[in-house]
């Protein structure tokens, strides 16, 4: 009865069962695996963020370039700040709220650990900007009361310490790339978006300070990209679901297959045949030329 299993046609449906099984248990667990990994990672973050905060903070050079396992980290970096290229990045939220980034760059020399300025009070030949998020404020960064809440940043040569972070890109959370902000507006912190900004370098890098002046509130760091529990690690989790669940249907398809093909070859070995579909009938054609002589109206026969 069982034997329709060699023919040629059920070959394929179980070699191909055969594969997509275990490869969609793979993929599936390969998912599990990446969202266990942003997990761990994740955890690892935060006992890594509680001992950084109680850790001295590190020249800047020594952090230098931003990697995932250096973003986060407490920078120190020694300068003055540019009071004539002040920014305010719009549309960023804190503890639910909207409001606004306070960036204004400092410019340091080449040791970006200490440098100093030079005999006339300016940066060195050298020099190069670090943005520095001084802090958050509530509002519209349109709306001119909430910019005269910006407290001007500190004249004279200043030590900054604060969590380095990378520059941002497209996508990221509340980055705005469109383009189009009003004058002293910056929607992406980024050396790419700053360098048409300002003329001297800047850092492939920023630095959120740890103490904000007046109304400006800290902004805490962000997890490095992709790490964290962001949404690409619910995806990685939505994906496991979605693999196995594709095994499930697999195994299910070829149960019923192989159900309703044995129940055949069992009907076919007991005698019993399946009906012949009845064939469409087409109106009048069983009539003879008679039948269709008398039914034929008067008018047709005028």
């Amino acid at each position: 009865m069982y034997r329709f299993l060699l023919t040629p046609r059920w070959w394929v449906i179980n070699v191909f069962t055969l594969l997509a099984i275990p490869v969609c248990l793979f993929m599936g667990s390969w998912q599990l695996s990446r969202f266990e990994t942003r997990v761990d990672t994740h955890n690892q973050q935060q006992d890594d963020a509680s001992r950084e905060r109680k850790a001295a903070a590190r020249p800047l050079s020594d952090l230098l370039p931003v990697t995932a396992k250096t973003s986060g980290e407490r920078a120190t970096a020694t300068g003055r700040y540019d009071t004539t290229h002040q920014l305010l990045v719009p549309d960023r939220r804190l503890d639910g709220r909207d409001g606004f980034y306070v960036l204004t760059l400092l410019r340091v020399d080449g040791d970006v650990g200490g440098g100093k300025g030079t005999a006339d009070g300016k940066a060195g030949a050298g020099a190069k900007a670090l943005p520095v998020v001084r802090g958050w404020l509530p509002g519209d960064a349109d709306d001119p009361a909430a910019a005269a809440k910006v407290p001007a940043p500190p004249s004279g040569e200043v030590t900054v310490t604060g969590a380095l972070q990378a520059s941002e890109h497209q996508g990221g959370d509340g980055v705005s790339a469109a383009g189009g902000l009003p004058r002293g507006q910056l929607g992406m912190i980024s050396a790419a978006s700053l360098v048409n900004l300002v003329p001297y370098q800047v850092y492939d890098a920023w630095v959120t300070s740890s103490q904000a002046p007046g109304a400006l509130r800290p902004v805490p760091p962000t997890a490095a990209e992709g790490t964290g529990l962001d949404i690409k690690a619910f995806q990685n989790l939505g994906y496991t679901g979605e693999w196995f669940v594709f095994a499930g249907f697999v195994i299910f398809m070829w149960f019923r297959l192989f159900r309703r093909e044995a129940e055949t070859a069992r009907d076919l070995a007991l005698g019993i045949t399946p009906p012949e579909p009845a064939a469409p009938t087409v109106p009048g054609a069983d009539r003879t030329p008679d039948d269709a002589e008398r039914t034929r109206s008067p008018s047709a026969t005028a």
